[in-house]
């Protein structure tokens, strides 16, 4: 058995692309357009890690979807949990729960999903502005 991806579905897929894409920094793999199902994949991983993937799965027909807590989040090892949020704040996303332990964060996609972003290795020190900012919404 092998692991192959998680999908999620967007309400909008160039805003999602530009969450996960741009500020995130995941790669976009491919994306296919499936005009018979009226739906469009996009495929993404973090660079070096294309085992790992999330789907994104945009239905052409509008749709409302729910924020079960039943789904969680999506998690990514990151080389620096401060550049990464530093760089998610250039893009106007929202840290919800900011690195103050120099170790996890979380934030959301345009679609609400919880993304929680792990330090590589041990813990950074704490440091300014992150160890005195206060969690913001639910994550």
């Amino acid at each position: 058995m092998k692991y192959l991806h998680t999908m999620v579905r967007v309400t909008d897929l160039e805003t999602s692309l530009r969450f996960y894409r741009d500020a995130l920094g995941l790669q976009l793999l491919r994306r296919t357009e499936v005009p018979q199902g009226r739906f469009t994949l996009a495929f993404l991983a973090a660079p070096g890690d294309e085992h790992a993937q999330v789907e994104l799965t945009f239905n052409w027909d509008p749709e409302a979807y729910g924020g079960g807590r039943n789904f969680g989040h999506l998690a990514y090892q990151v080389d620096d949990i401060y550049a990464m949020c530093a760089r998610l704040q250039q893009h106007g996303v929202q840290i919800l729960r900011p690195p103050r332990d120099g170790r996890m964060a979380f934030v959301r996609s345009p679609d609400q999903i919880s993304i929680e972003l792990l330090q590589k290795g041990e813990a950074l020190a704490p440091a300014a502005p992150w160890k005195d900012m206060p969690n913001v919404g639910s994550w």
